[in-house]
């Protein structure tokens, strides 16, 4: 078997040289911008996602209150209960009323919870 000539080659002989270091190159430079690049995420502590919903506590049910952070199903019941005994909460701290919310687990919700709006007035 003979060795395959130059015409059979996808890069000519000549070029081949030049087209080694131009990958080399190429390879030099992404490894370089991987090496040096802040966006590369560490897998074993990823960044804080943004809240990605907002609840509102004086009319969402309690499956939806439940899936907020630090609370449960039995807490989440309990914000109900005590929305439907004592009317809508005036604000969001007004939450540490409601038996076992305590600071800590609203610190952890509030992202997570709309604004509660002051009642409108009517009349001047």
């Amino acid at each position: 078997m003979s060795a395959p000539s130059g015409d059979t080659a996808l890069i000519p002989l000549r070029l081949q040289p030049l087209v080694a270091c131009i990958a080399a190159l190429l390879l030099l430079a992404a490894f370089t911008w991987l090496a040096t690049s802040d966006r590369l995420v560490d897998h074993d502590a990823p960044p804080k996602v943004q809240a990605a919903f907002a609840t509102n506590v004086n009319t969402a049910p309690a499956v939806e209150l439940a899936q907020l952070p630090g609370l449960g199903p039995a807490t989440a019941a309990r914000i109900v209960e005590h929305r439907q005994a004592h009317g809508p909460f005036a604000t969001i701290d007004a939450l540490l009323d409601v038996p076992g919310i305590g600071p800590a687990t609203l610190d952890q919700m509030r992202p997570y919870l709309r604004p509660i709006r002051p009642p409108r007035r009517e009349g001047p």
